[in-house]
């Protein structure tokens, strides 16, 4: 690797450290360094700290959302169609979490999407593999555009019971992709099921 991208070995050595260290990769001595399965368990907490927070942050952007932030957050359901549309996988991630974050600054916790982004690495990667059935870019579309208008229309409750549904599709997706990806998933079959 080092040679590959014409730096010395120290750099490389410590970046592979971190992604051990982060469940990125797996070191074996004497044999190699490997991508590392998805961590079932990992993702299972990760869902459990977005859905603790996204909810609550949801509740108070629907409480408080604004004319400017109304015509904002239609903007970006209109961006996110248009990746759909185009099938750009990519640009649909990326939409996603702008469109988190943007809920986050609504409510006025900014802060909160970062926590947020700090423990989602397993699920991120769960996420990626779901964009490769295009339908499943049609579920989180359909399901943002449910998300958004709850808020647009101050409707606190909707907001929180449409965000819980969404966060919980990781769940329906883990099952779906694993049938396709079995190798990219740990052998802890029995993580905790979604409650």
């Amino acid at each position: 690797m080092a040679l590959r991208f014409g730096v010395s070995r120290t750099p490389v050595r410590e970046a592979f450290k971190r992604l051990v260290d982060e469940g990125f990769l797996v070191a074996v001595p004497q044999v190699g360094t490997f991508v590392a399965p998805i961590d079932l368990a990992a993702v299972h907490d990760s869902q459990f700290v977005r859905e603790t927070l996204e909810c609550r942050t949801v509740v108070l952007a629907a409480q408080r959302i604004g004319d400017a932030d109304c015509r904002r957050l239609a903007a970006q359901i209109e961006e996110q169609a248009e990746a759909v549309r185009r099938g750009e996988r990519s640009e649909i991630f990326r939409l996603d979490e702008v469109f988190h974050a943007e809920i986050s600054r609504i409510a006025g916790h900014r802060a909160v999407w970062s926590m947020i982004e700090s423990v989602k690495a397993q699920m991120d990667r769960v996420r990626c593999l779901s964009l490769e059935t295009p339908s499943w870019s049609e579920v989180i579309l359909n399901e943002h555009r449910i998300i958004a208008a709850c808020i647009m229309k101050h409707d606190a409750k909707g907001a929180e019971a449409a965000m819980r549904a969404h966060l919980r599709t990781v769940f329906a997706t883990i099952d779906t992709i694993a049938k396709d990806h079995a190798d990219a998933f740990d052998d802890s079959r029995l993580a905790p099921e979604a409650p």
